[in-house]
């Protein structure tokens, strides 16, 4: 089985997290958004904005330290003056082959794509 744990021990974790302000008394929530993406570039953390799939944005790395920036984001949002929060987070891990960090989401992507070309050019 290939190592599937950084030197701490966590599981590498590839996470989709969709972070929903509530009580604002306002309509958008970009403002929040920002916050919260002004948290992800902190960590360090490979992360990407979803558009196209749905609402939510792709976080991956040792499972705490992706916890912590979930944790943060709430922080920061309720900081801007968010009274309520409700988060929906989808988290995968494996243990079956090594995942280079920060190439999680990547290599999903990157399969679907070959299949996808395998069938056009049949």
């Amino acid at each position: 089985m290939a190592q599937a744990t950084n030197t701490s021990g966590d599981l590498y974790a590839v996470a989709d997290f969709c972070l929903v302000p509530m009580g604002t008394g306002e309509p958008s929530v970009a403002e929040y958004v920002a916050e919260c993406v002004r948290v992800l570039e902190k960590t360090g953390l490979k992360f990407k904005m979803q558009y196209v799939i749905g609402y939510g944005t792709n976080l991956e790395g040792p499972w705490s330290e992706v916890m912590q920036a979930i944790h943060a984001c709430h922080a920061a949002v309720h900081a801007k003056g968010a009274p309520r929060i409700a988060t929906d987070i989808r988290i995968g891990t494996r243990v079956d082959r090594e995942i280079a960090p920060g190439t999680g989401n990547e290599g999903k992507v990157k399969r679907v794509e070959e299949i996808l070309a395998k069938d056009r050019s049949s």
